[in-house]
């Protein structure tokens, strides 16, 4: 299952975005675009349905955090996706700075096919919530018991990941928190999910790792991961060929932070499998390597035994989007304007230059790059 389309009303800095998806997007666009409050807008949906419209909207400081600024006639939030184009689910909600969100509008579509007519599961407000106005605190989609007719689309939300790994808090990850934490996009307990993958799953995805790991650092043979009886810690140990015949064993405190993101966005591939978010992918890593993250994206997607998985990859490196295999349909731009920032996918002239040879960084990054960017050089700090 993928997201067909994706829809966004007075979301952050988006006024209005209505784009259609496919199975690896690459969002483009300069700092300060968007590209993560586009992403976290599944995030978003994701902590609605496990965890409810309050905590989701709470954990982001509020309506007032979420409104976009250029909201003004009509200031409510929706959020709108299709799955497959067999599943339609809509959420439209507000509230005053201080108060609980209220549901404003809840909706849910589906039909057997394609070709076949759409039928409404869910429309709310319905007759009971005017009789109980406390119930528009909570979405049909956070609640078994109301969401039967269309639980496939909550099932499928819960299972978007988000993957953004930190170098540093896969190696010390109790200096950044001492409890304990479970499926941490920022990797805390990144080694003790490699670890707790049953153990013949484990070596067969260490194993294609491994292999992919040794093209970016020919020393590296061996991966695996072990657990530390005397402190309950988990490690990975990899075999470091040096000079010496027998090498010597490192864990990850030894490991570069490119090494570490690299093996992390690998490990992510195989991991779970409904849409994986990944915020630019390129950092730390050698722009030789960036080059083939396309491609072993692809690779990886192809080696896994489950259904395949939806990516969607914020990005502005163009090593990245110089990779040849990146087609016009698997992009979509930010430019941040006046009234928000708008994501659009290509033009005909755009898909024109890359059926004649150009790749994808050369026609969309200059696209999105700050017009006054050259005026960095002459700034006087005097």
């Amino acid at each position: 299952m993928i997201i067909t389309r994706f829809c966004l009303k007075n979301w952050k800095n988006f006024r209005e975005v209505d784009v259609a998806l496919g199975k690896r997007m690459f969002l483009v666009g300069a700092n300060a675009s968007g590209k993560s409050n586009f992403l976290d807008a599944f995030r978003f949906l994701r902590e609605v349905a496990e965890n409810g419209l309050s905590k989701a909207v709470d954990a982001r400081g509020g309506i007032s955090s979420l409104r976009c600024l250029a909201a003004r006639k009509t200031p409510d939030i929706a959020l709108e996706l299709a799955i497959d184009d067999i599943w339609e689910y809509r959420l439209e909600f507000g509230g005053k700075i201080g108060e609980a969100a209220e549901l404003r509008q809840e909706t849910a579509r589906s039909r057997a096919g394609t070709d076949a007519e759409w039928k409404t599961v869910l429309d709310r407000p319905d007759k009971n919530d005017k009789k109980d106005p406390l119930r528009l605190t909570q979405t049909a989609l956070e609640q078994i018991s109301v969401n039967v007719d269309f639980r496939p689309v909550a099932d499928f939300l819960k299972t978007i990941s988000y993957q953004h790994i930190l170098p540093q808090v896969v190696r010390d990850p109790q200096g950044f928190s001492p409890n304990p934490v479970h499926n941490d996009p920022y990797g805390r307990d990144f080694v003790f999910r490699v670890l707790n993958t049953p153990k013949k799953t484990r070596e067969a995805r260490l194993s294609r790792i491994n292999k992919a790991l040794q093209v970016a650092v020919p020393q590296f043979e061996g991966l695996d991961v072990t657990l530390d009886k005397k402190t309950g810690v988990p490690h990975l140990i990899v075999k470091y060929r040096h000079w010496r015949p027998e090498g010597a064993k490192q864990d990850e405190s030894s490991f570069s932070d490119g090494t570490l993101r690299l093996l992390a966005l690998m490990w992510s591939m195989f991991e779970a499998k409904g849409p994986l978010l990944l915020e630019e992918p390129e950092l730390s890593l050698h722009t030789s390597v960036v080059q083939c993250l396309p491609s072993m994206f692809a690779k990886l997607d192809r080696a896994r035994k489950k259904e395949s998985r939806q990516v969607l990859i914020s990005t502005h490196s163009e090593a990245l989007l110089s990779d040849p295999g990146v087609g016009p349909g698997e992009i979509l731009t930010l430019v941040l304007e006046e009234n928000g920032t708008t994501v659009s996918t290509p033009e005909e002239a755009d898909k024109e230059s890359m059926r004649a040879g150009l790749t994808a960084a050369d026609v969309f990054i200059p696209k999105t790059a700050p017009r006054e960017a050259h005026q960095l050089s002459l700034f006087d700090i005097s």
